[in-house]
């Protein structure tokens, strides 16, 4: 797909952090596009850079970061990088909508939930309020959410934490929005509502054509959603492809460690694998490849900072010795 046909572009996006211990880099060189109804997993641990390449999207970027200048994000052919606020604003909620990890970043405690919803509807389009609390209480039911009606009365205290995060999903689906940045959003969730929420996800990209980043360190989650997976680590990313690829034949040793680990598919009564150490700091990372220490595979060739390149049609990676046959 053709940078020009997709429905978000990013190019070469680089968030930088200045503060007074150095200059962090959250985000460095990533690039990947998303098209109409594609599901992207953007995965990888804590401290990876992955939330904060959702932020750079929205242009939600606070001091002391700053998106570095090269850095390109075209949603549907037009530059969001530099563009005013005020442009930002008219998109966000209707045409790109972001779930956050946490629901009070997006619910208001001292309000209803019928008056936030109504309020998401009304900022973005002429509706009367009778339809707009219709449209309200369908979203809620959308999330399963039961006796959406009576919920709408309530304010956020009175819901569970999981409760507020299907709130705060059912807002985000509120205008079929074009794009969907979701930030973890089914962490808090138990497995049978997270499974609802992620088939009434998967139902709005088939049938309204919204593109959507899956945004977790989860890949049991986004192995049966996503069409396409990338992999990060220390702000770049390291293994991208079609999600079947990535999961099957990982090239990226890291992301085998992280396919390693998960449960279910280690023997009953077996010790779990693990990745040895930890993510690097980003203030201090490594020379050369930031996975180097904790890698079984690494030479002194890693020392030198590998390109990305495909050995794999459709499948690129970061890495001097990718997981292939003969390397």
């Amino acid at each position: 797909m053709g940078t020009n046909d997709a429905t978000l572009a990013v190019e070469n996006l680089r968030t930088h952090f200045f503060t007074r211990a150095g200059v962090v880099k959250a985000v460095d060189g990533v690039s990947f596009t998303v098209g109409r109804g594609e599901v992207l997993g953007l995965v990888g641990e804590s401290g990876s850079g992955k939330s904060v390449t959702g932020f750079s999207i929205l242009g939600l970027v606070d001091e002391p970061g700053r998106i570095i200048e090269g850095s390109s994000v075209r949603f549907q052919g037009q530059e969001l990088v530099g563009v005013r606020e005020s442009r930002l604003r008219q998109l966000r909620g209707r045409r790109i909508a972001m779930i956050f990890q946490d629901p009070m970043m997006t619910l208001n405690p001292v309000l209803r939930i019928e008056t936030q919803m109504v309020e998401a509807i009304q900022a973005h389009e002429r509706v009367g309020h009778r339809a707009a609390v219709e449209r309200a209480r369908d979203a809620l039911g959308q999330v399963g959410i039961a006796s959406p009606e009576e919920r709408l009365k309530a304010y956020p205290h009175q819901f569970s934490g999981g409760m507020r995060q299907r709130v705060a999903i059912a807002i985000a689906l509120l205008h079929s929005p074009d794009l969907i940045v979701a930030d973890e959003p089914t962490t808090a969730l138990d497995v049978t509502i997270q499974a609802q929420i992620l088939f009434e996800v998967q139902k709005l990209c088939e049938r309204s054509g919204t593109a959507l980043i899956w945004i977790t360190h989860d890949l049991a989650v986004v192995s049966g959603l996503a069409d396409k997976i990338a992999v990060m680590y220390a702000g770049r990313i390291v293994d991208s492809g079609d999600a079947a690829q990535v999961i099957e034949h990982p090239l990226h040793p890291y992301t085998r460690g992280l396919m390693d680990s998960v449960p279910s598919r280690n023997r009953r009564g077996a010790m779990l694998n693990q990745i040895p150490g930890m993510t690097p700091s980003l203030l201090d990372l490594p020379k050369g490849c930031p996975f180097r220490p904790r890698c079984n595979r690494a030479t002194e060739q890693c020392e030198e900072t590998p390109a990305e390149t495909t050995p794999i049609e459709g499948h690129a990676v970061r890495c001097f010795h990718p997981l292939v046959e003969g390397a």
